[in-house]
């Protein structure tokens, strides 16, 4: 879906990718490092992150809010321009937070086809890393307190027919991950799997049936490797959430703290002419 809105919105967006980067690349960098990549301390001053931060905000209630079916308070979205979202059915939970990089750009994306109709549920309080894909062209749900590592990608279809090749979308499953569940970087999940609540699917897993609840799996297919411990008490995302004022108020003490003895002159200078070691 294109998006549309006030000339300006389009300038805060350019104008987050500049801010939010605080230098260029120094000439000691390997030769395809990003200008942001290049940043060892934060040299901006705290009123320049705290504008940073608004356009973030402005920029995905003007273009990512309307092409959600439904998005929940508390929402974080870091680099909005770099979420790709295509098709309807996608509904997103309160404090979701997605984290997004220009080269790794988070994709949710449904299907409307003949008897497909795909949904992309989101539960409250999710995290969504760099590169995450997820394509639905029957139903991928998510439910409360999930982590998507970088570069994991979820799907409920083949997306060809196996016999038929110029047939689209093939053989569709619901795809299911209970509350708690943590998929690592880089795995896949495949049609027809449930995941169990609490369960860990290691880095690079291709799992491709039903995960039990509180295991570790790992392995292509990826199979249970390890148990939790029952014994110990397990902390989740919901735990951030109890008091989110207060949490707004720690994170922006810690920024005042970081960032207070920063100024407009020398951000520019870091900014043109990099020192070592800033």
């Amino acid at each position: 879906m294109r998006a549309t809105g006030k000339p300006w919105i389009f300038l805060a967006g350019y104008l987050g990718r500049r801010l939010g980067c605080s230098k260029l690349k120094a000439a000691t960098l390997a030769p395809n490092t990003k200008p942001c990549d290049a940043m060892i301390h934060d040299q901006r001053p705290y009123r320049l992150k705290k504008l940073y931060l608004w356009i973030e905000q402005r920029y995905a209630q003007q273009f990512i809010a309307p092409q959600l079916a439904s998005l929940g308070p508390g929402f974080h979205l870091m680099k909005p321009w770099n979420i790709r979202l295509h098709g309807a059915h996608i509904s997103v939970g309160k404090n979701i937070h997605i984290v997004t990089a220009d080269d790794r750009k988070v994709s949710l994306s449904t299907w409307q086809f003949e008897d497909n109709s795909g949904h992309i549920r989101i539960g409250d309080n999710c995290l969504l890393c760099p590169g995450v894909r997820i394509d639905s062209a029957s139903e991928v749900q998510i439910n409360d307190n999930c982590m998507l590592a970088a570069g994991s990608y979820i799907t409920d279809a083949d997306w060809h027919d196996i016999y038929d090749r110029t047939r689209a979308v093939g053989t569709t499953a619901k795809v299911r991950l209970n509350s708690n569940v943590w998929v690592g970087d880089g795995s896949i999940i495949c049609k027809g799997v449930t995941i169990g609540e609490n369960s860990v699917i290691g880095a690079g897993a291709v799992v491709t049936h039903d995960i039990p609840a509180n295991v570790i799996a790992a392995g292509n297919p990826a199979r249970v490797v390890k148990h939790l411990d029952p014994a110990r008490t397990l902390v989740t995302r919901a735990s951030l959430f109890t008091d989110p004022a207060a949490l707004a108020h720690q994170n922006d003490q810690i920024d005042r703290y970081v960032l207070t003895k920063n100024s407009l002159l020398n951000w520019l200078r870091t900014y043109f002419f990099p020192r070592r070691g800033e």
